[in-house]
């Protein structure tokens, strides 16, 4: 793998669906798992075994469509669950296991050792099985940072050929994971996966930092899907890492619109209009003087070319308007007016702002004309 490329293990269809109410049909999944192959997503976590006959036969089903992205499944480390994890032609497994006290006291009611003899053990049974092996390290983030490198060791040792380190409860920080990833690269020489979660909106600053420290690859979901608050949205972590750094991921930023709106629609969780990248108004500019700005030259008030995650710059009218973006968007429309008629129109629009609580449409706007300009009609 290159030094610059960053493996992104895209989880929607395990940890996205494990989402409190959400429950993806069969069709559902395919529909997903193939547009993440399309966009160029590389590896697909597409389920749990041990869940049943109907989710080993959703899974078998996935890995038959012929996908380009590399598969895999979730498990425990218990042997019934690691044998349910096989013949459904996915031949990588992510095998958990709690690594805090926290769990491994109050969760496992086991201990230290017990963790580490199940790492050796299970990982050695998931080799034999003909599986390649991710061991996952379940509240990494409060796990006691010595014994954490110490189940590191233990699962290179046993063959294993990546860790994950799982910030379960999404309580860490960017300078945090930055250490204890970077402690963990120079301790083993597994690949790295930082898995996080969002309940202090730090996921993807946090899967960032772990890319900084070294990580090869990271969890992210559509949308932000997961537990909780969500996992590391997809669209931000694979967006900032072609903004911000020279990462490369291999995957199509102008699919996002696409991918975000079938797993909305299959999720049944509706995306904030201020999701950062796929969010419908985030790409629209209201306030006068950004509207002057971006019509004057787009770098003005642009962080991200719209065009490069396959969205566009949109101007809309409200209560901020200015008279250049009231004139821009009625010409739009074909409809040229005088900077008076802006004048007179900019009242009747925040009139409008104040009563319906959202943008004009066009027909709207058509409508205000009409009575503004058409027929002389004051403000109510």
């Amino acid at each position: 793998m290159s030094h610059n490329r960053v493996i992104i293990d895209d989880t929607t269809l395990r940890d996205g669906e494990q989402s409190a109410g959400v429950s993806f049909t069969l069709e559902e999944r395919l529909a997903i798992a193939c547009a993440l192959d399309a966009m160029g997503v590389p590896e697909l976590e597409i389920g749990i075994p041990a869940m049943g006959h109907e989710e080993r036969e959703e899974i078998r089903a996935v890995a038959q469509l012929g996908l380009q992205a590399r598969l895999l499944v979730w498990c425990r480390m218990r042997p019934e669950e690691i044998h349910a994890c096989r013949g459904l032609g996915v031949n990588l497994v992510d095998l958990s296991i709690p690594v805090s006290d926290q769990q491994i006291t109050h969760k496992l009611r086991r201990d230290r050792a017990w963790v580490l003899s199940t790492v050796a053990r299970c990982v050695a049974e998931a080799r034999d099985a003909g599986l390649a092996v991710c061991v996952g390290g379940e509240d990494a983030s409060r796990a006691d940072p010595g014994f954490l490198l110490a189940v590191a060791e233990a699962a290179q040792r046993a063959g294993a050929e990546r860790f994950r380190f799982a910030d379960t409860l999404g309580i860490m920080e960017p300078f945090g994971v930055y250490e204890r990833l970077q402690a963990l690269r120079r301790s083993v020489d597994l690949d790295l996966e930082m898995h996080a979660h969002d309940d202090l909106g730090l996921a993807t600053a946090n899967t960032l930092a772990a890319v900084r420290a070294g990580a090869t690859h990271v969890n992210t979901t559509v949308n932000g899907l997961g537990e909780r608050a969500g996992n590391a949205p997809l669209e931000e972590v694979v967006a900032a890492l072609t903004r911000l750094s020279a990462h490369q991921t291999g995957i199509d930023l102008k699919q996002f619109p696409l991918v975000s709106k079938l797993v909305e629609r299959a999720s049944g969780m509706t995306i904030s209009p201020q999701k950062s990248v796929v969010g419908e108004m985030v790409f629209s500019h209201e306030a006068g003087i950004h509207v002057d700005g971006l019509l004057k030259d787009p770098l003005n008030y642009q962080g991200i070319d719209p065009r490069d995650v396959g969205r566009e710059h949109r101007l809309v009218l409200g209560k901020h308007s200015g008279r250049h973006g009231i004139r821009w968007v009625y010409a739009s429309l074909g409809i040229d007016i005088t900077a008076q008629e802006a004048d007179s129109l900019q009242l009747r629009l925040r009139q409008f702002a104040r009563r319906h609580k959202r943008v004009p449409r066009s027909e709207d706007l058509l409508t205000l004309y009409d009575s503004v300009i058409c027929h002389g009609v004051g403000l109510a």
